[in-house]
């Protein structure tokens, strides 16, 4: 039977590779724990100790690391221009009923189908701001006139 050294040295060379193929952390974690496991063996520990060293230290990687992991690997997402119309202001160009599935709005030059957000009628000409997007459709609400002091 080959020595416990060689069994972790295979270990952890089997977690780099897996690692290394992959393009999210999924076995990182092991890699440190096989790496204390190995120099345990090394130095000549019984098998019970390097077992609870590898998963002790796996365990404290993962619960340390992955939180910074996650932050450093978030995607970036940028806005594209649908996205970036919520908040926007727009002018209805077609009254918005929801029941009877009418309405538009015109955001920055061009023409959206559009729903109230609240299900209530919206005139022509009003001004609306867009809460959210599905598909070609976006869901307005009423924007209310503030006073002029």
């Amino acid at each position: 039977m080959p020595s416990m050294e060689w069994m972790w040295l295979a270990a952890l060379v089997l977690f780099a590779v897996l690692e290394a193929s992959t393009s999210a952390l999924v076995s990182v974690w092991f890699i440190g724990g096989s790496l204390a496991a190995m120099i345990a063996a090394l130095l000549g520990a019984p098998i019970w100790l390097q077992l609870v060293l590898f998963f002790a230290v796996s365990a404290a990687l993962l619960l340390l690391l992955r939180p910074i992991a996650r932050k450093y690997m978030k995607s970036r997402t940028v806005a594209t221009n649908v996205s970036s119309n919520i908040g926007k202001t727009a002018v209805v160009t077609a009254a918005i009923d929801n029941l009877r599935g009418v309405g538009a709005v015109k955001i920055g030059g061009v023409e959206w189908s559009a729903r109230s957000a609240d299900d209530r009628p919206i005139e022509k000409d009003a001004v609306v701001r867009v809460t959210k997007i599905e598909g070609v459709k976006v869901f307005v609400e009423l924007v209310k006139e503030e006073a002029n002091l």
